[in-house]
C-alpha cells in the first residue's frame, strides 16, 4: 500500500510502521512516534482486525484476549494517544472501523463480535464527546469485502482443521465487494462528515433485521446463508462459518 501511494504521488511523504497491535507497549511506543513526526493530525482510521473461528467453548481466553487486544484495546490506546492532536485541528476526523458483526452477533464469532460491538460502542460515545471539539466521528461497518481475514484468521483450539478449511471455502462466496470499492465509500462518508457508514447490501440488510427483529434475526440471517452458498442445514450451523465478512486484517 504504501509503495502504491508513494507511485501515485512522488511529491507525498510516507512514513510506515510495524507493529504488533497485541502488545500494548509497543502500540503505545509506536504512536507516540507516530505522534513525534507528525505533530499535526487531522485525520485518524483504526483499521486493523482479526478474526478467531470457534464458539466460545472452543477457545481459550488467551485467543479470546488476543482479538480484543487487536480489534478494541488497540483503537482504544491508538485514539487515546493522538485525540489531543485531532483535537488541536479545526475540522479533524476519526474513523473507526467496527463490522458487520459490531450489528449483528453470529454463532462462533463471540470474541469477534464483543470486540466490534465495543468498537462501535466505544466510536458512538465519542461521537457525543467530541461534537462541542467539531471533531468528526465515523463508524464503519463492512459486509461482504474481498480481503485476507477469513484466510489469516486464528482457529480456536477446539476447532477441528477440517471443519474450518470446508467452512471458510463456502462463505469466500460471500465475498463480493472490491476494496477499493468498499474504501470509496468511506473517504465519500469523511467527506460528508457521517455518523456511520454501512458498506454493502450484506451490512444494510442485516442491519435492518437487527433493527426491526433484535432477538430474532439470527434464524433468519441463517437461513439465508444456507440459500446463498448452498450449504445443508448442519453446515450453516457449525461455528467457524461465521467468520467474519470483509474487513481488511
Amino acid at each position: 500500500m504504501a509503495t502504491a501511494i508513494r507511485g501515485a504521488n512522488p511529491g507525498v511523504a510516507v512514513q510506515t510502521h510495524l507493529v504488533d497491535l497485541a502488545d500494548r507497549e509497543a502500540t503505545t511506543h509506536v504512536a507516540r512516534a507516530v505522534l513525534r513526526e507528525n505533530p499535526r493530525i487531522r485525520l485518524l482510521v483504526n483499521n486493523a482486525g482479526v478474526a478467531l473461528g470457534g464458539r466460545f467453548d472452543q477457545v481459550t481466553l488467551e485467543e479470546f484476549d488476543w482479538v480484543i487486544d487487536i480489534n478494541f484495546r488497540a483503537t482504544v490506546r491508538l485514539t487515546h494517544i493522538l485525540l489531543p492532536a485531532l483535537k488541536a485541528e479545526r475540522g479533524s476526523h476519526l474513523v473507526n472501523v467496527s463490522s458487520l458483526f459490531g450489528l449483528v452477533a453470529p454463532p462462533g464469532q463471540a470474541a469477534y463480535s464483543a470486540s466490534k460491538f465495543a468498537v462501535r460502542g466505544f466510536t458512538e460515545a465519542l461521537r457525543q464527546e467530541l461534537a462541542d471539539n467539531r471533531i468528526g466521528v465515523t463508524s464503519v461497518h463492512p459486509g461482504g469485502v474481498r480481503t485476507r481475514i477469513a484466510e489469516s484468521a486464528r482457529v480456536g483450539s477446539g476447532v477441528s482443521r477440517q471443519e474450518w478449511e470446508d467452512g471458510r471455502a463456502q462463505f469466500a462466496t460471500l465475498l463480493t465487494i472490491d476494496p477499493a470499492h468498499a474504501a470509496g465509500i468511506v473517504l465519500d462518508g469523511i467527506e460528508q462528515r457521517r455518523g456511520r457508514v454501512l458498506i454493502g447490501w450484506s451490512a444494510k440488510i442485516p442491519d435492518l433485521l437487527a433493527r426491526l427483529l433484535p432477538v430474532a434475526y439470527g434464524r433468519i440471517l441463517t437461513v439465508a446463508m444456507r440459500a446463498r452458498t448452498g450449504m445443508s442445514g448442519d453446515a450453516a450451523e457449525r461455528p467457524q462459518l461465521a467468520t467474519r465478512m470483509g474487513q481488511r486484517a
